[in-house]
């Protein structure tokens, strides 16, 4: 058996990363894509191209969607997807906030569907890795999670730079490392924000997110999210016993090359891994009632109660 994904949006996510990744995959069809330029969407290669978002969602051969649409019509297209009776792979950050974060899985336990954030690099094996070191207790008690994801933009005319749209940085790169939080300390139940400086730009957005919190009054974290500082992705993660890092290969975004990881000294090696491909064949071992692996709604509803934590800060 094989799942018949359909997308929407064609862009250069679903262009570079998650189309040659269902390609790749076992179990896994890219049957339709709907975007705003059917040519665009034939180089994507499916088999069939629709000429419309509601016609791809109509089509009964179309057993998952995914949707890499700007992060203000994610509410509206899962939802459609959904009560048109599909599973879903949403690209992060899934909502604008908690309250369609929320709505959206509730909208999918109605359906009796899958719902998914496509946090992708949670699928790679060095991620995975790094949280079974400190879950394990292999640098004894978790006491600091450092990390940065940063970069210089260069985009004009870019749904990343309207605060109407879902823009700015913390939602872009803030919840890759809000992500992390939840994986190492089981949820991050409870927070405290302890330091936060932001810089907005001249269209309203925060360009960066500098924020330091203390977690479950355990362990303390500090992230740095920016699209106005040197290109740097960092994680370091110390605990009362040692300490484990990020080394070869982007700490966030790796992705078709080796990477490695820092364990109390020590460097362990990671292969050449196409992390989209993983992800893909979870999601669709799942719906086909197999055994895979998943981000939780808990954990992507824990994260958008985060970042509007963050958001919200006075």
């Amino acid at each position: 058996m094989s799942v018949n994904w359909g997308f929407l949006g064609a862009g250069f996510v679903a262009s570079r990363g998650l189309a040659p990744a269902v390609h790749l995959s076992r179990g896994a069809t890219l049957y339709a894509v709907a975007s705003r330029d059917q040519a665009r969407s034939a180089t994507l290669e499916p088999q069939r191209v629709h000429a419309s978002y509601d016609d791809l969602l109509a089509d009964e051969r179309v057993d998952a969607v995914y949707i890499s649409l700007s992060n203000v019509q994610h509410f509206e297209w899962v939802t459609k997807a959904l009560d048109a009776g599909k599973h879903v792979l949403c690209e992060k950050p899934l909502g604008l906030n908690t309250s369609e974060t929320q709505a959206m899985f509730d909208c999918a336990s109605r359906n009796g569907r899958l719902l998914v954030e496509a946090v992708w690099n949670r699928w790679h094996p060095r991620y995975q890795r790094l949280i079974d070191v400190v879950a394990t207790g292999g640098i004894g008690d978790l006491e600091h999670i450092e990390t940065a994801f940063t970069f210089t933009s260069e985009m004009s005319d870019n749904y990343r730079l309207n605060p109407s749209m879902g823009g700015g940085a913390l939602l872009d790169v803030g919840c890759y490392q809000a992500h992390l939080w939840v994986a190492l300390t089981g949820g991050a139940k409870a927070l405290e924000i302890c330091e936060l400086s932001r810089l907005i730009g001249p269209t309203g957005v925060d360009l960066t997110t500098d924020v330091s919190v203390r977690i479950d009054d355990v362990a303390t974290a500090r992230s740095v999210s920016s699209f106005d500082m040197p290109s740097q992705q960092q994680i370091v993660v110390r605990g009362s016993g040692g300490q484990v890092s990020t080394e070869a290969g982007e700490s966030f975004t790796t992705w078709n090359e080796e990477s490695s990881l820092r364990v109390n000294g020590l460097l362990e090696e990671f292969a050449t891994t196409n992390a989209f491909v993983e992800m893909v064949e979870n999601v669709s071992r799942v719906i086909e009632g197999d055994e895979g692996w998943l981000v939780s709604p808990e954990d992507s509803i824990r994260v958008a109660q985060i970042l509007d934590a963050i958001a919200n800060h006075a």
